[in-house]
């Protein structure tokens, strides 16, 4: 038969299909799935010539996900679901096979913060320490935003491409809950211990708080053990209540609540997901809860982990990164943004234009003045120079300069 290529195509043994066929017709095509499994033993991505292989997981019940074929992320089209940066360009590369283990049947995670428990280790709203390792591979375990930016990498939500369209809550919601399926976490399934907002319409909202009621039930107390879990959603407003802050979240009525000494040290860890400059350029806050239940029933933020994004998700370290991000997109650039994870001395670059070849990159300098941060921005120059790769610079202080694709027009050098 034709091999018909292009992202977003698979080749399960003889058979040809669209991506998003197999994601919403799963139980149609486990037969499928099982067949190439047992014949070939992996899929085929044809976004390129020739095809790469796709892992085929299963786990278990009959349900089938596909996943990129370990090593081999950066070589897949950039529009591709199964594209990634080239090793050195993620955070993740920080992580042991203990943080997070990726197998035939699945990824298995390790957080630093326990989700269950017996009750006096839980009676205190402290969580476990971090793993502090520093060397290239050394976590043994991630930590909250670690885990937050794992979610959004594997999610493609740092991936900006001009052929995706626009995305929404919906978008991330989907593609969130893709990996939940497949995931587990601290030896229980991840789509049981992190609750993903859901969009809200008219017509789910009734669905949509039976949902959260249930989960919110799975919490507290139960006999003699103690059960915490995760919501991740979006930020609208921080308010005020006696006792500390009110987290409303978009899409849901329901708020959650934190003292005040918890969010003042989020606010410290995160400052720009939660500074004033963010609101005035369109950004939004992602935030990743630990929750736990009251006696009476409130859901209790017993840790968390906050990021900016633009109003489209994707990723940014300041409200600068805000402003390029949404330049690239106006400007029809496939870029993605590499996410650092729990570390803080890995040097990555801002963004990865993926749209010329080789990759160029885009850095945005911010702050001036400051001895750590002049050395980092000395090393990254060094790097590229190194590489010979193209570099767009925005001093902040100047105007934007041209981030047009050769051919794309405007004035000036463009890469």
């Amino acid at each position: 038969m034709a091999l018909l290529t292009g992202p977003g195509r698979i080749r399960l043994a003889d058979r040809t299909v669209q991506l998003t066929w197999l994601r919403e017709h799963s139980a149609e095509a486990a037969p499928l799935f099982a067949r190439a499994r047992a014949e070939v033993g992996y899929a085929w991505c044809l976004c390129r010539r020739p095809a790469l292989r796709l892992v085929i997981r299963c786990t278990g019940a009959g349900r089938y996900h596909l996943a990129g074929w370990p090593g081999e992320g950066d070589r897949h089209d950039p529009s591709c679901p199964f594209h990634k940066l080239r090793p050195g360009l993620s955070g993740r590369d920080r992580y042991s096979t203990q943080a997070i283990q990726e197998t035939d049947d699945g990824v298995f995670i390790r957080l630093a913060t326990p989700l269950t428990s017996r009750l006096a280790q839980l009676e205190s709203h402290d969580v476990a320490p971090e793993d502090t390792g520093t060397e290239t591979g050394s976590r043994r375990s991630v930590g909250l935003l670690g885990l937050l930016h794992w979610l959004w990498e594997q999610a493609q939500l740092n991936v900006s491409h001009p052929q995706t369209g626009r995305v929404t809550w919906r978008t991330c919601h989907a593609r969130l809950r893709q990996q939940l399926r497949e995931t587990t976490i601290n030896d229980q399934a991840m789509d049981e211990a992190l609750y993903i907002v859901p969009p809200f319409t008219p017509a789910a909202a009734e669905d949509n708080a039976a949902a959260l009621d249930a989960f919110r039930a799975t919490l507290g107390r139960h006999g003699r053990t103690g059960r915490r879990a995760l919501i991740l959603g979006q930020i609208k407003e921080v308010a005020p209540t006696p006792y500390g802050v009110a987290y409303r979240l978009a899409h849901q009525r329901t708020p959650l609540y934190a003292r005040a000494a918890l969010h003042a040290r989020a606010t410290r860890s995160y400052r720009h997901a939660f500074g004033g400059k963010a609101a005035a350029h369109g950004a939004t806050r992602i935030a990743l809860f630990v929750v736990d239940r009251s006696p009476k029933g409130h859901l209790i933020v017993v840790d968390l982990a906050a990021m900016l994004t633009t109003g489209t998700y994707i990723p940014a370290d300041s409200s600068y990164e805000v402003v390029m991000a949404d330049a690239l997109a106006g400007c029809r650039r496939a870029f993605i943004k590499p996410l650092r994870y729990d570390t803080t001395s890995t040097v990555l670059p801002d963004f990865v234009l993926t749209d010329v070849t080789p990759t160029a990159y885009v850095e945005v300098y911010g702050i001036h003045g400051r001895e750590t941060y002049d050395r980092r921005k000395a090393e990254k120059r060094e790097f590229y120079q190194r590489q010979g790769s193209q570099l767009i610079e925005w001093d902040v202080t100047q105007p934007l300069p041209v981030i047009t694709r050769s051919g794309q027009g405007g004035s000036g050098p463009s890469v």
